[in-house]
C-alpha cells in the first residue's frame, strides 16, 4: 500500500495546496467573515454598498444571501473536511498540488462570477459550482472505491445530491421562482443536518470520550438509522412541501426528540471546561432545539423562517467553526487542546444564533438591531479564526510530514 505520510519525503508543494482543509477552511471562513456584513450593508444601506443596483438585476438578494452561505461557505468547509478525512479513512492520497488548486479555483470562480458587475448568464457560475462539487465527489469516490470502504460511500453520493439541489437553485434564480428557492434553502439546511447527523454522531462522542478519559457510549444502531431516515424525509419535505402541516409538525417533533436522546448520551455536562468539546456539543444541541421550536411554531411562517437560523448559525456554522479549528490544529501536528484560543469565537457564534433567530421573535420592534448584533458576532467569530489560523494553514506541518 502507498505510504502517504512518509516523513523522509520532502514535499515541495506550497503549504496551502498540500491538503484540502487548508484552502477550503481559509477560503470558507474568509467568505463567511466578509459576506454577512456585505449583505447587511447592501440590505439596509444600499447607497453605501459595494454592490450597486446593477448587481441585483442579475442576482436577487434574497437568493444570493442563503445560496452563498450554504453553497459558498458551508460547502467549502464540508468539502475541505471530506477531502482531508478521506485520506485518513482510506490511506489513499487525496487532492493536493495543482488538482486541489483547480477544484478550489472552481469554487472561487463561482463566487466571483456571482458578484461580478457584468451581464453574465446564470449557467456560468452554476457550471463552476457544479465542477467544484462533482470533482470533490469523484475524488472521494475514487479513494473509497479503491479500498472497498463502503461504510463511507454515502459521502460522495451526498455531494452528488447537493450538486442537483444547487442546480435546482440556479434554475429557480433563472426563472425568478423565489417560492421554489425558499423551499430549496430549507431542503439544503436539512441536507447539512443529515451530514451533521452522520459525522457528528461519529466524532462528537469519540472526541469527548478520549478527552475526558471515559468509555465512549455505544451507539444505538436503531436510533442512528432512524435519525438518518428522518433527516432524509425532512430534506424531501423541505423541497417538495408535500406533507400537510400536521404531518410535518409530527416529523419535526419526533426527529427533535430522537436527536435530543442521542445527544444526552454523549456526556455533554463533562465538557464544560474544554472549549474544543463544548462547542461541538452546543452546536449539535441547537439541532433538536431548532426542530422542536419549528414544530411548536409550525403555523407561523415568520417564526419558521427566523428559527431556521438557529440551525443555520447555531448548528451549521457553530459546528463548522469548531471542526475547522480542531482539524486545522490536528492535521498540522499541533496540540488540539493547547492551540489557538477559540472560546471567544465559539461564544460569539452562539450569541449570533440567539440574536438572529430568537430575539427578533421576542422583541420584533428592534429586529434590525438584533440582525446587526448577530452579523457582528458572526463576523467576529470567523474573523478571529482567519486571524489565528491563516499562519497555520499557509505554513508546513510543524513535524515536517506531508499534508
Amino acid at each position: 500500500m502507498l505510504n502517504i505520510d512518509d516523513p523522509k519525503v520532502v514535499d515541495k508543494t506550497p503549504a496551502i495546496w498540500r491538503l484540502g482543509f487548508r484552502p477550503f477552511f481559509l477560503g470558507g471562513a474568509l467568505l463567511a467573515a466578509l459576506y454577512v456584513p456585505l449583505w447587511l450593508v447592501t440590505w439596509y444601506w444600499p447607497e453605501m454598498s459595494l454592490l450597486r443596483s446593477q448587481f441585483w438585476v442579475k442576482v436577487v438578494p434574497l437568493w444570493w444571501h442563503p445560496h452563498e452561505l450554504l453553497f459558498g461557505f458551508a460547502m467549502a468547509i464540508v468539502c475541505g473536511f471530506l477531502l482531508t478525512s478521506v485520506q485518513t479513512w482510506t490511506n489513499q492520497p487525496s487532492l493536493k498540488g495543482w488538482p486541489l488548486a483547480i477544484v478550489f479555483a472552481c469554487w472561487l470562480l463561482a463566487r466571483v462570477l456571482l458578484l461580478a458587475p457584468l451581464e453574465l448568464p446564470v449557467w456560468l457560475p452554476a457550471l463552476f459550482d457544479s465542477l467544484f462539487l462533482l470533482l470533490s465527489a469523484a475524488k472521494l469516490w475514487t479513494c473509497i472505491y479503491r479500498v472497498k470502504q463502503w461504510r463511507n460511500i454515502g459521502f460522495p453520493i451526498m455531494l452528488l445530491v447537493a450538486t442537483g439541489i444547487n442546480l435546482l437553485s440556479y434554475y429557480a434564480l433563472s426563472q425568478r421562482d423565489f417560492v421554489l428557492s425558499h423551499h430549496i434553502w430549507q431542503g439544503m439546511l436539512w441536507w447539512l443536518g443529515l451530514l451533521i447527523t452522520i459525522v457528528g454522531g461519529r466524532v462528537i462522542p469519540f472526541f469527548t470520550a478520549v478527552r475526558i478519559k471515559q468509555p465512549k457510549p455505544e451507539p444505538i444502531k436503531a436510533l442512528d438509522l432512524s435519525l438518518i431516515g428522518l433527516m432524509i424525509l425532512l430534506i424531501i419535505q423541505g423541497i417538495t412541501q408535500y406533507l400537510p402541516l400536521g404531518a410535518e409538525q409530527a416529523l419535526l417533533a419526533v426527529t427533535a426528540l430522537a436527536h435530543l436522546l442521542r445527544w444526552s448520551r454523549w456526556l455533554p455536562h463533562k465538557t464544560l471546561r474544554e472549549p474544543m468539546l463544548w462547542s461541538l456539543q452546543l452546536a449539535y444541541l441547537c439541532l433538536p432545539l431548532t426542530l422542536a421550536a419549528i414544530a411548536w411554531n409550525i403555523d407561523d411562517e415568520n417564526a419558521y423562517r427566523h428559527l431556521l437560523h438557529l440551525f443555520a448559525i447555531g448548528t451549521m456554522a457553530g459546528l463548522c467553526l469548531s471542526m475547522i479549528s480542531r482539524v486545522s490544529l490536528g492535521h498540522t501536528s499541533r496540540n488540539i487542546y493547547q492551540g489557538s484560543k477559540m472560546a471567544p469565537a465559539f461564544l460569539a457564534i452562539t450569541l449570533a444564533a440567539l440574536c438572529r433567530a430568537v430575539m427578533p421573535l421576542w422583541f420584533p420592534a428592534h429586529s434590525e438591531l438584533w440582525l446587526w448584533i448577530a452579523g457582528s458576532c458572526w463576523s467576529l467569530a470567523f474573523g478571529w479564526f482567519v486571524w489565528c489560523y491563516a499562519p497555520i494553514l499557509t505554513r508546513p506541518r510543524v513535524d515536517g510530514r506531508p499534508g
